[in-house]
């Protein structure tokens, strides 16, 4: 058996590898693969093998799933290219002989309005056109992805954002990590799709509460119009383009766009999911 990870070199690529290899499967039959293999050198060192993979150079993805039998492909990172950096990596596992296809996608890709959602929708249709044999993981939020707001409420003592009452099931990125080695190594994932997401959705007024206990002082959630958040950014001087998505982003999630919990990541974990205090904790000690 000879698994590919794409994207080795990423936190989320990187920690499917290391759970790979806590759950026993030979460092010989890994490949993480990467744009910089230098950065994967203590994986190699562990026996691991390495495989230069970029997905905007096609050449280096037909080189590095070379011999696989199923391939993690983690969805990139270069919002408007994805879509073909994708359809290559497909083509190039179908030309491979490759057996099965692993995709990170987003909640509910298929349907959802959510603004991440046009590239995953259309990677997984290529996906489902390509005759391979496939698993979707529709991968949540990261619990990782608020670190940033506790980290600057420890100095305004506030949380702000264009949430409203929105709420959030995240879990932490090793937890999505530790449900893709599962479904790697394990048989029964043949043409599935899973929604991935925390046990229990929480409002900002509870990641307030979590930030004010991990960070010993109070902290509270400041809930201002899209407006107001689009003119904060502005001026702190983010472009009109970011400003943009991150303002549909946090009106998507007032939608409740990010709230469903429909229990499959703690089934492929086969225990609950990391909870946000706890995952919060964690982030901020390896920050």
């Amino acid at each position: 058996m000879s698994i590919v990870v794409t994207g080795a070199t990423g936190h989320l690529g990187r920690l499917v590898v290391t759970h790979l290899l806590a759950d026993g499967v030979p460092a010989g039959s890994i490949v993480a693969a990467g744009r910089r293999t230098e950065a994967l050198a203590d994986l190699a060192e562990r026996g691991v093998r390495v495989a230069r993979l970029d997905y905007g150079q096609p050449e280096t993805v037909a080189a590095a799933l070379e011999g696989a039998e199923t391939v993690l492909l983690i969805s990139g990172s270069e919002v408007g290219q994805r879509v073909e950096q994708h359809r290559a990596v497909i083509e190039a596992a179908k030309g491979a002989g490759v057996r099965r296809l692993v995709y990170t996608s987003a909640p509910q890709a298929d349907t959802s309005p959510l603004v991440l959602a046009p590239e995953h929708r259309a990677t997984e249709e290529i996906l489902r056109g390509s005759g391979l044999v496939f698993t979707i993981l529709r991968n949540g939020w990261y619990t990782e992805n608020y670190l940033g707001d506790v980290q600057r409420a420890g100095e305004t003592g506030e949380i702000v954002g264009a949430y409203g009452d929105g709420r959030v099931a995240s879990a932490p990125r090793d937890d999505f990590a530790a449900a893709a080695a599962v479904v790697l190594r394990t048989e029964g994932h043949d043409d599935a799709v899973y929604e991935l997401s925390g046990d229990e959705a929480w409002g900002f007024d509870e990641l307030a509460a979590a930030a004010s206990e991990l960070l010993g002082r109070p902290v509270a959630y400041r809930a201002v119009s899209s407006a107001q958040r689009a003119a904060d950014l502005a001026a702190a001087g983010l472009d009109e383009g970011t400003v943009g998505f991150v303002v549909a982003l946090e009106e998507n999630t007032r939608d409740g766009l990010l709230a469903a919990t429909p229990g499959d990541l703690a089934r492929l974990l086969g225990r609950p999911t990391t909870p946000l205090v706890d995952a919060l904790r964690a982030a901020l000690a390896q920050a």
